[in-house]
């Protein structure tokens, strides 16, 4: 895969309304204004593909992006601090969890996190639910950028020590959708889990 080209396909208010199963899908899930869309342009080199807001909240639909005609993106709706009625956060949470747990074609969750700040008990929630759903996950530390190399360190080894009190082991990928650290590692992981078969 080269990563360069890419389309949006649809957006997709809840399961039912995603495309059909034809491609492995990555999904991109977490806080609202961690920078989901910033980093989905940088990977594909695109700057205008996903959009981007300062404003949480402005994904409210599970975005379908075809990534060289061999795999889907999902920006997922983000959680958190939306400024939605709690009502419409709640549909969220049941559409995501629901796509999470029964699309059949999706091989890998990203879970960004800004490395600028601890993971929130939200955040660590999802790590466990993930793991116990025993869905394959990776967590990527967004805007890496923006601190210094000690403080990304330490935001490393804090999600890593979280990680093994709950006896998970995944990989955590500091990134920057500015910069396109770390950008490389999460096409590696894009391309070593898009033949994985689950049910082997």
């Amino acid at each position: 895969m080269n990563f360069r080209k890419a389309e949006f396909i649809t957006s997709a208010p809840s399961i039912r309304e995603c495309p059909e199963e034809s491609l492995p899908e990555f999904c991109f899930a977490g806080r609202s204004n961690v920078g989901k869309s910033t980093l989905i342009n940088k990977i594909t080199d695109k700057k205008k593909l996903a959009r981007t807001s300062n404003t949480p909240g402005k994904t409210q639909q599970m975005n379908y992006y075809n990534i060289d005609d061999k795999v889907f993106f999902v920006d997922l709706p983000g959680f958190g601090f939306a400024k939605v009625p709690k009502k419409e956060r709640d549909r969220w949470g049941k559409d995501i969890k629901q796509y999470l747990l029964m699309r059949k074609p999706l091989k890998l969750i990203f879970h960004l996190v800004d490395s600028r700040h601890n993971p929130t008990g939200l955040d660590q929630e999802f790590f466990y639910w993930m793991a116990s759903k025993q869905k394959p996950f990776a967590i990527l530390l967004t805007k890496a950028d923006k601190i210094s190399k000690n403080k990304l360190s330490q935001a490393e080894k804090k999600v890593n020590d979280i990680l093994s009190e709950m006896n998970i082991e995944v990989p955590v990928v500091p990134c920057s959708g500015d910069t396109g650290k770390g950008v490389q590692e999460i096409q590696s992981l894009i391309t070593e889990f898009k033949d994985y078969d689950y049910t082997e």
